[in-house]
């Protein structure tokens, strides 16, 4: 019951920041958005109707559609989202910041709407709109849902780009690809690491210092070359973003002419990341990440 109110108040909370950057930035600085959002934008600039009705009014017809294919929960949790939206984009319209910079408008903006919709997102919400256009297709078209919502915000921006301007348009594309960086650190959060792969015939002597200069652990994987079929021990290690400099350099000195990879690991459990000796610390972790 407390996860759950947890839940709602974090989308509460979430629509509310993002009304926060969305009036005090874009608005406050004619800039635009992507998605239903950047529509209500160009109708309030052009027709002067306000943005959290358009965008309520636009959501309804959505809202119904997805209820019948989508079940209670995710509409429940998306309405709350655009309701929050709407009401706070109306209750905030007032608290705009204009300033001279259009650049640094749309990076305030960008930082200020990702950490809203972050918050959403977070907890499984949505605020509607694309979202919601983009799981229908997927439904009945098998559509992914990526290149849906990248196809809307591309038009909107074009709509934007010819009706309002073409520098409008492009400071509101660095608002839409600062958000989305916002967004993301918001739902990874500070566990994010990268997951790193050494193919080295060295490979005790650099899973040795590894071990000694990081104080992070590793994990020997048994491979056979595909094109020799020799026999390998492949190094694979997590750390942090900030010791992956460290790592290079290890490899470096070790074996220069290791095979490696580094990817991107969203989230991060255990020791070392989020462990901290309580063995429920991290069942609770795992709750508050999954539910």
């Amino acid at each position: 019951m407390v996860q759950k109110s947890v839940q709602w108040f974090m989308i509460v909370l979430g629509a509310f920041i993002y009304s926060l950057g969305l009036n005090g930035f874009l608005v406050a600085n004619h800039l635009a958005e992507g998605g239903f959002v950047g529509v209500s934008l160009l109708l309030l600039y052009k027709l002067h109707i306000q943005v959290g009705v358009s965008f309520f009014i636009l959501n309804i017809p959505l809202l119904i559609v997805a209820w019948r294919l989508f079940g209670h929960e995710f509409v429940l949790k998306t309405a709350v989202g655009v309701i929050g939206v709407s009401v706070f984009t109306e209750a905030t319209r007032h608290l705009q910041v204009p300033t001279h910079d259009p650049l640094l408008a749309a990076l305030y903006a960008g930082v200020i709407t990702g950490i809203g919709l972050g918050l959403i997102f977070r907890t499984g919400g949505t605020t509607g709109g694309s979202d919601i256009i983009a799981r229908i297709l997927r439904h009945y078209r098998g559509l992914g849902m990526g290149k849906t919502l990248f196809a809307i915000d591309f038009i909107v921006i074009l709509l934007v780009m010819v009706i309002i301007g073409k520098e409008v348009a492009m400071y509101s594309l660095v608002a839409l690809f600062v958000s989305s960086r916002v967004i993301d650190f918001v739902i990874e959060g500070a566990s994010s690491g990268r997951a790193v792969m050494i193919v080295s015939d060295k490979h005790e002597e650099i899973a040795a210092e590894i071990h000694k200069q990081l104080d992070r652990g590793t994990t020997l994987l048994q491979a056979r070359g595909g094109y020799t079929g020799t026999a390998r021990q492949v190094i694979y290690c997590v750390v942090s973003r900030e010791e992956v400099m460290r790592v290079q350099r290890i490899i470096s000195e070790v074996d220069p002419t290791a095979f490696v990879t580094v990817n991107p690991v969203h989230e991060v459990l255990g020791e070392g990341f989020t462990y901290d000796g309580e063995p429920s610390s991290v069942a609770r972790r795992r709750r508050k990440l999954f539910s």
